[in-house]
């Protein structure tokens, strides 16, 4: 017979080999003192992309697009509207916008002409007072070199890379999805499906970003996770309520936390934090 095995060598047990450490999905380390409390659970959730809209989350067009639909309004003896009271009716596309800034019951033909004089009033005024919120640049700028960036927006995609490219935030962007680059829109899920497909990432890796509870329901519908942002509340002047229905401000110092189906973050750099990507020099 064999003879017995070895009694195991006596003393205390070993402790098992350090699981291995590192940025989760290729991303640039955080300094020691960077990450946040709230930065694990979306810094680890297999993130390849991230998607953005694009009025409201990436860009502050609210004065412009009012000056469009006032200009409209003025043509039909109408009275102006206030910028918050635009900045309401966005969300939807054109059309939608142009509808409900009109009087209810008003005729088709005169809705269509309605929306030929805001989208060729819009296209003459689109960058006079559209900027990118503060921080977004900067934003883009880290996020772009770890991740495949998208914007999917309810805007016209020509009008949608004009404003992209005349704003420097083009070049951080990999592929861009408009209004009427499909018969569909948000909230339907298929312009996000077309972004995983020319990004080559399934949709379940994408994140989405915006400002609205369309692009939520976008993100619901296509499996993915979604981040709320806050910051166009938090840009809008006294007395400018222009923060989507449904969508409370932000505590001071939320640098992100997970409520309900998703994540809210007040300004793009606790976007960046909560992937392990935070930067102390860029900006507010």
């Amino acid at each position: 017979m064999p003879p017995d095995p070895p009694d195991p060598p006596s003393g205390p047990a070993q402790p098992a080999p350090p699981a291995p450490s590192g940025p989760a999905l290729g991303a640039v380390p955080a300094q020691a003192s960077a990450p946040a409390p709230a930065a694990a659970p979306l810094a680890a959730a297999g993130l390849r992309g991230i998607v953005f809209d694009l009025d409201g989350t990436l860009i502050d067009s609210r004065r412009d697009i009012a000056a469009a639909v006032n200009g409209m309004r003025a043509e039909r003896d109408l009275p102006p509207l206030s910028v918050a009271e635009v900045r309401g009716m966005v969300g939807e596309g054109a059309r939608a916008l142009v509808r409900r800034a009109l009087p209810p019951g008003t005729a088709k033909a005169d809705l269509e002409e309605a929306l030929a004089s805001y989208v060729a009033r819009y296209a003459e005024v689109c960058l006079d007072t559209t900027r990118p919120y503060p921080g977004v640049l900067p934003m883009l700028a880290v996020l772009a070199q770890s991740f495949s960036l998208g914007v999917l927006s309810n805007k016209g995609e020509a009008l949608s890379r004009r404003i992209l490219a005349g704003l420097g935030l083009d070049r951080y962007l990999r592929e861009l999805v408009g209004g009427d680059t499909l018969p569909t829109r948000k909230p339907n899920p298929g312009g996000l499906f077309l972004l995983a497909d020319r990004l080559g990432i399934p949709a379940s890796r994408l994140l989405l970003v915006g400002d609205s509870p369309i692009d939520e329901q976008t993100a619901a519908a296509a499996g993915c996770p979604f981040a709320l942002t806050l910051w166009d509340a938090a840009a809008a002047p006294t007395g400018d309520a222009g923060q989507p229905a449904g969508a409370a401000a932000a505590p001071a110092g939320d640098a992100g936390e997970a409520r309900g189906h998703g994540w809210r973050f007040a300004r793009p750099r606790d976007l960046q934090a909560a992937l392990g990507l935070a930067d102390d020099d860029d900006g507010p």
